[in-house]
């Protein structure tokens, strides 16, 4: 099955369902299942904007799975919907241009939207970069589970 290793607080974040996108420089064309991986690393800065929420924040270890359902390039627009959604969560797309009522783009790349995230007890293990390949011992490659019932049918 396909791993995404994110920084926390927002491999949490989205664990707990407040964040619906993972946001990357480079695209991807894979749809479907996914690992959340909470990497090593921590933005020490966005933890403390989430203090409040009173989370626990693990990390070396999957801790939710998820779809990834789209791809989408994050146009100026797109930022704003972002922001204007949740601020505390979504921030530091847009910036307001000093004495103007303008808004100018301040980072380039991708949202993966993540649909149909489930809490899954902690798997410890060392990410990577990239989306990766983890073997839970259920799964034969990186087929499809569709696929692999398939395959499993045909080989028997």
């Amino acid at each position: 099955m396909k791993v995404i290793t994110i920084k926390q607080p927002w491999a949490t974040l989205i664990k707990e369902g407040y964040k619906k996108y993972e946001f990357r420089t480079w695209k991807t064309k894979f749809r479907g299942e996914i690992l959340i991986h909470a990497g090593k690393g921590i933005d020490r800065k966005a933890m403390k904007r989430f203090e409040h929420l009173n989370l626990e924040y693990p990390t070396g270890c999957i801790i939710a799975k998820a779809n990834i359902t789209d791809c989408v390039y994050i146009d100026e627009k797109m930022a704003k919907s972002l922001q204007e959604k949740d601020s505390l969560i979504y921030y530091g797309f847009i910036d307001k241009v000093a004495g103007t009522g303008n808004y100018e783009k301040v980072w380039e790349g991708y949202g993966f939207k993540l649909e149909d995230v489930e809490k899954i007890a902690p798997i410890p293990i060392n990410g990577q970069l990239g989306l990766w390949d983890y073997d839970d011992g259920k799964t034969k490659s990186s087929k499809s589970n569709e696929q692999l019932s398939l395959w499993d049918q045909e080989n028997e």
